[in-house]
């Protein structure tokens, strides 16, 4: 019985496997081209029938010619690229964001620690939010410190400064103590 059901199986197979070939044979998707294309227009029929009449001979060897109307691009083709305007100086709302008296103490931890954020101490700011909100999530802490080195070192490109691998783990265990210790608290 078992030989039959695996014989059948076999043969249900290889019919699907040729019905398949054969559809595919039979397909008809050629995408080349087999003949020479032939375009007229009205404009070319027109300077022909002006023309005096040539023989058979002569008007088959001659190759047709179209003339294709001539445009010209559009005005956002030929624009200059858009410059960017500065932002004017009486623009309504303020241009940094104001570090509260927690974000405060948290950029005063770092400085303790020896480390200077850059600019007005966003990327640190931001970095301790995620510290925080990774830690009461139960984020791992292996996870929590690779994503702080990586900022660590976002910063560090901001304001211009280098460091080795080795330094930004070193300064990614401060911001986290920091934020622990000052950021975290409130």
């Amino acid at each position: 019985m078992m030989e039959k059901t695996l014989a059948r199986t076999l043969t249900m197979a290889a019919l699907v496997v040729a019905t398949g070939g054969f559809l595919v044979a039979c397909g008809s998707d050629d995408s080349t081209a087999t003949g020479t294309p032939s375009t007229t227009t009205t404009a070319a029929a027109e300077s022909t029938s002006a023309e005096p009449t040539a023989s058979a001979s002569e008007s088959e060897s001659a190759e047709p010619t179209t003339a294709a109307p001539t445009t010209s691009p559009g005005e956002a083709a030929t624009a200059p690229p858009e410059q960017p305007q500065p932002v004017p100086e009486d623009f309504p709302g303020t241009t940094e964001t104001p570090v509260d008296a927690r974000g405060q103490a948290f950029l005063a931890e770092l400085e303790k620690g020896g480390i200077t954020p850059a600019g007005n101490g966003e990327i640190a700011i931001s970095t301790a939010n995620y510290i925080c909100s990774a830690q009461s999530q139960g984020v791992a802490a292996d996870e929590i410190s690779t994503f702080v080195t990586a900022n660590v070192g976002v910063e560090a490109s901001a304001s211009g400064t280098q460091m080795t691998a080795e330094q930004a783990g070193e300064n990614a265990q401060v911001y986290i103590t920091a934020a622990q210790n000052t950021y975290c608290k409130s």
